[in-house]
């Protein structure tokens, strides 16, 4: 008996997307499931992963024990004070050396003391010498030349200047020398006073002049007389 070679099986292949079934029951055939199958596996659900524990989350830290408290308020600036007060000028001190003397002897004593200034270094147009009684040889040789002269050498200040006790021109020099060589005491005391204005350092009386001129302690006649 012959043999007849088998024949390959033909396995039914759906068609690709796009390719349209030949007839529409096959296609419900398809989507139908077939009597006695197996039924469908229900969609297996697939659980979410477990979230990976993660360092905890740290606790809120407590409000600071000064939150919310008021802060200092600032404090008012002082209000100023009165100012200080400011010591009043003081008028400068002369200082006053006496010289012993009768009025005879005074302008012989006046010449002395003006020696020796010069000598201590004063300058000749520092020294004012004013006399009570009878004006100085030197006053009486500048007047001869005339009033105009006389008083020019006043305001220039180079020289000893040798004047009136009753001087009323503006005339101010470091040393005074006073002269009490006669006159009534009242004038002898106008004299002091005046001779003091004129002074601006220092004062010397020669003779019995201004208060207590007598008997001042430590005058003797000729005391040598330093500035």
């Amino acid at each position: 008996m012959p043999v007849f070679p088998e024949e390959p099986e033909i396995h039914e292949s759906l068609p690709g997307p796009g390719v349209p079934f030949p007839r529409e029951s096959d296609a419900q055939a398809l989507r139908a499931p077939a009597t006695g199958s197996a039924p469908a596996t229900a969609p297996t659900t697939v659980a979410a992963p477990a979230p990976v524990p993660g360092p905890r989350p740290a606790p809120p830290r407590p409000a600071s024990p000064t939150a919310g408290r008021p802060g200092p308020q600032a404090r008012p600036a002082p209000k100023p004070g009165p100012a200080p007060r400011r010591p009043a000028p003081t008028a400068p001190q002369i200082e006053v050396r006496r010289v012993a003397a009768t009025p005879a002897e005074a302008l012989e004593r006046a010449d002395e003391v003006v020696d020796q200034l010069l000598d201590a270094g004063r300058s000749p147009g520092e020294i004012l010498v004013l006399t009570v009684g009878e004006a100085h040889p030197w006053q009486q040789h500048e007047l001869s030349f005339g009033e105009e002269r006389y008083w020019a050498q006043l305001a220039e200040g180079g020289d000893v200047f040798y004047a009136d006790a009753a001087l009323t021109r503006p005339a101010r020099r470091e040393v005074v020398v006073l002269v009490a060589n006669g006159g009534p005491a009242a004038r002898a005391a106008e004299a002091y006073t005046g001779a003091l204005g004129h002074a601006s350092v220092l004062l010397v009386v020669c003779g019995d002049a201004g208060p207590a001129a007598a008997g001042a302690a430590g005058a003797a006649p000729g005391r040598p007389v330093s500035a």
